[in-house]
C-alpha cells in the first residue's frame, strides 16, 4: 500500500506553498485511475477544473468541478479521473498543527464531500490568497484556515441535532436545484409551511435562509468563474441570480471585489 508523504499527490504540481504546519498546493491530476493508497496527512481537495471520482472502501463519489473533497490520514482510497482535463487545490495538516491551534482531531474523521457553502467560499478565498501570494497572505491563509475549521465544527454540531427529515430535503434542494428558489417554491416542494421553514431553517443551517442561498449560488458560481469560457452572464443565470448585476452585488458582499476581478488576477496568475 502506497503512503503519500507531505505534498504529495498524483499528478504534476504547478506550485505549493507551505508554513507554519499548513499546506497549499496545487496539481493537474494527469492518471486515469491511481492505486490504492493513503496520506501521511489529512488533507482538502477544492476540484478546480473537470470530474473526479474519490473511491474508498464503502463508497464512490463523485466530484465535479467545484467539488469539496476530505479525506484523513488513516482513509485507504484510490481517485479515478472522468474527463481529459483536471485540476485540484489541496490544503493540508501536519498533525502537530491541531495541537498547537487548539482544534479537535474529532473534526477529521474519515472521508468527507462537504456541501455547506458558507466552507466553499472560504476556500475560495484560500485559492485567492494562494494565488496573490503577497506579503498579506501568509497571515489571511492562516486566518482563513482556522475559520474553515470553525465552519466544519458547526456543521459537524448542526448534524449532531435531532434534525427533521424536511431540512433534509431543503438542503437537497438548496444544493442541487436550479429552479429560481423562493419560499414559497420551497414551501411546496416540501410540504411544510412557509412560515415554519423561515422560523426553523436558521436553527439547522447556522445562518438565515436567505444568507444560505445566496451561499449556495455563490458555490455553484466559483467553478464557473475559473473556466474563462464562461461569461460572467452566463455564470450569473447559470449559478441562479436573476442578472450579472445581482450577481456582482452579492459576490462582492462576500469576496470584496466583483467577479471578474477575482477572475482576472486568477487568470493572471494561472498563466505565469
Amino acid at each position: 500500500m502506497k503512503i503519500l508523504t507531505k505534498g504529495e499527490y498524483y499528478g504534476n504540481q504547478n506550485s505549493e506553498v507551505s508554513f507554519n504546519g499548513i499546506l497549499l498546493s496545487q496539481y493537474n491530476y494527469t492518471i486515469d485511475k491511481t492505486d490504492w493508497h493513503y496520506h501521511e496527512n489529512p488533507y482538502f481537495m477544492f476540484v478546480l477544473h473537470g470530474n473526479m471520482i474519490d473511491c474508498n472502501a464503502k463508497v464512490k463519489t463523485r466530484c465535479p468541478s467545484g467539488s469539496l473533497m476530505f479525506n484523513n490520514w488513516q482513509e485507504v482510497h484510490y481517485g479515478i479521473k472522468h474527463s481529459h482535463a483536471a485540476s485540484g487545490f489541496h490544503l493540508e495538516f501536519q498533525k502537530d498543527w491541531f495541537k498547537t491551534n487548539g482544534i479537535d482531531l474529532n473534526l477529521f474523521e474519515g472521508s468527507l464531500l462537504v456541501q455547506n457553502p458558507h466552507i466553499h467560499f472560504l476556500f475560495a478565498k484560500l485559492y485567492y490568497e494562494f494565488m496573490r501570494s503577497d506579503e498579506f497572505s501568509n497571515v489571511s491563509v492562516e486566518l482563513l484556515v482556522l475559520q474553515i475549521c470553525d465552519a466544519l465544527s458547526d456543521s459537524k454540531e448542526s448534524d449532531g441535532k435531532t434534525v427533521p427529515n424536511w431540512i433534509f430535503e431543503l438542503k437537497e434542494l438548496l444544493h442541487y436545484d436550479t429552479s429560481q428558489l423562493s419560499l414559497q417554491y420551497l414551501s411546496e416542494q416540501l410540504n411544510v409551511h412557509p412560515v415554519h421553514i423561515s422560523r426553523s431553517a436558521s436553527k439547522y443551517l447556522n445562518t438565515s435562509l436567505g444568507e444560505y442561498i445566496r451561499q449556495e449560488k455563490i458555490k455553484k458560481a466559483i467553478p464557473l468563474i475559473f473556466d474563462s469560457n464562461n461569461s460572467l452572464t452566463q455564470i450569473a443565470y447559470q449559478a441562479g441570480f436573476s442578472d450579472q448585476s445581482h450577481f456582482n452585488r452579492v459576490f462582492k458582499s462576500y469576496f470584496n471585489m466583483n467577479p471578474s476581478a477575482y477572475r482576472k488576477h486568477f487568470n493572471k496568475n494561472k498563466s505565469c
